[in-house]
């Protein structure tokens, strides 16, 4: 398994949250689910599936008339990609800038404070 050939979009990561939540599912199947919760037409939740095909982020298998897929990502990995990745282009690689700009917006919480301490000191920054 590796990682997709392009950026996944918001809606596309609904239709992966699924998928690596239940899978082999169909089309329709996701349809009753995300589509229902979005909005989406079966249609929809194809063309999504068909974009994350040409992605590799999914595998489509025959079963009769239609077809069952299943991530070709693992979520652990799409996630620390997609993180870095946000990294690289917001804040250029640095995390510091990353944790300042949250903590600017949001009060950093007790454990939130312990679990950097506890990061910084694991990797050697004490």
């Amino acid at each position: 398994m590796e990682k997709p050939t392009s950026p996944i979009s918001e809606a596309e990561a609904l239709v992966m949250q699924e998928l690596w939540a239940r899978s082999p599912q169909g089309a329709d199947e996701i349809a009753t689910t995300v589509g229902s919760r979005q909005g989406w037409q079966l249609a929809t939740v194809k063309t999504l599936l068909n974009r994350l095909l040409k992605k590799g982020a999914v595998t489509a298998e025959r079963d009769g008339r239609r077809f069952l897929y299943a991530p070709a990502v693992p979520q652990d990995a799409w996630v620390a990609d997609t993180g870095l990745s946000l990294i690289d282009r917001l804040f250029g690689g640095r995390l510091a800038p990353l944790v300042a700009q949250f903590a600017s917006e949001r009060k950093l919480k007790p454990e939130d404070v312990e679990a950097l301490k506890a990061l910084l000191k694991e990797q050697g920054h004490e």
